[in-house]
């Protein structure tokens, strides 16, 4: 079996153990069930298709299925909008040509995103790829995540630095993130659903074989198979200068860029929390050079 028919199954799978009878609907008779949530018979009525052809599906072979069974089938396991892009995913990636070539992702900004990050002033703001790489930031955007910045998980100065390296290699990861749980799984299912997406991607491939084969946490976490979007919501730190603080995130994709995200930082007018962000920019404007603005991205062609 392939690794992404393997990934197909395992996914599949691990979705069908979370749905009890009671949840999808089904009457629960008498004897003991021998797994832990729905069989397969019981998903494929729920889809409407045949249980070979279910079986079939969740043996990994999704090449030829319709968009109408996968999403029947994903009404069936109750998934969330991230797990169906995801299970989506999967099925494009088994009907493309093993040979196929991706675009890589851009490696750097325009110039003129740059400024739009530096012109926001009252908050922290960066933009990452799917991998967790931190691409560019704004000054206060560089002032939070400066223990990113310094960790020495980063392969060489040059490299930049990766949000899921600093979770689950860094000591000071579990500090830096109050919510370590929760930070580390929002981590290991952001980068399952980038592996959907782009299952080519060799230095995805690397970091999570990298992370796998040094971090147990991540091994385990990374076994669940879940995934996520991440777009709005709260977010703590516990920042060496400025102590804990709370911010909401919202988070944006870049239609020019594809593959890369913009995240921005807010606080609460008039809370603490937005007085600790403003003593971070002060210790930012003494304590850190502005962030160099980005060269053109490689391939002006992505961009036109």
């Amino acid at each position: 079996m392939s690794r992404r028919s393997q990934e197909a199954r395992d996914f599949l799978v691990s979705r069908r153990a979370k749905i009890t009878p009671e949840q999808a609907g089904l009457r629960r008779y008498g004897g003991q069930r021998r797994v832990p949530g729905l069989r397969r018979e019981e998903v494929a009525i729920l889809a409407g298709v045949s249980v070979d052809h279910y079986t079939r599906l969740e043996k990994g072979n999704l090449s030829g299925v319709s968009d109408s069974v996968l999403d029947a089938v994903a009404g069936a396991l109750q998934l969330t909008e991230a797990e169906r892009i995801y299970l989506f995913d999967l099925a494009r990636a088994a009907n493309a040509a093993s040979s196929r070539r991706e675009r890589p992702t851009a490696a750097t900004i325009h110039p003129s995103l740059q400024r739009v990050l530096d012109a926001m002033t009252g908050a922290a703001a960066f933009v990452r790829n799917g991998r967790l790489d931190i691409l560019a930031t704004n000054l206060l955007g560089r002032a939070l995540y400066s223990p990113v910045f310094d960790s020495p998980t980063r392969p060489t100065p040059a490299a930049p630095p990766n949000i899921a390296r600093f979770h689950f290699l860094d000591p000071n990861g579990p500090d830096f993130f109050p919510d370590i749980d929760t930070s580390e799984n929002t981590a290991v299912q952001l980068l399952r659903a980038e592996a959907g997406r782009r299952p080519h991607d060799k230095q995805l491939t690397d970091l999570i074989g990298e992370l796998c084969t040094r971090s147990d946490n991540f091994a385990r976490r990374w076994a669940d198979h879940d995934v996520r979007s991440h777009r709005t919501g709260l977010k703590r730190f516990r920042h060496p200068v400025v102590g804990e603080l709370a911010v909401s995130f919202d988070g944006m994709d870049l239609p020019a860029d594809p593959g890369l995200t913009m995240t921005v930082y807010t606080t609460e007018p008039g809370s603490p929390d937005e007085e600790r962000l403003r003593l971070l920019a002060v210790w930012a404007a003494t304590e850190l050079t502005p962030a160099p603005v980005a060269a053109p991205v490689s391939d002006p062609a992505s961009h036109a």
